[in-house]
């Protein structure tokens, strides 16, 4: 069932897209996060995303 309502869609994208994943465990982690939550690296990269149309 997809969301009509354009705010609602809004927060969703935000969590679902907004987010860093950890290049060496690929834990997906807060998108303020400097250090893996699961196995403390440094090394995050900012989740993949394209723009839908």
């Amino acid at each position: 069932m997809p969301v009509m309502d354009p705010i609602k869609k809004a927060i969703a994208q935000k969590h679902r897209l907004y987010m860093k994943i950890c290049r060496e465990c690929g834990a997906r982690n807060a998108p303020g996060a400097v250090k893996c939550r699961k196995c403390r690296s440094k090394n995050l990269r900012w989740k993949k995303r394209e723009l839908v149309k």
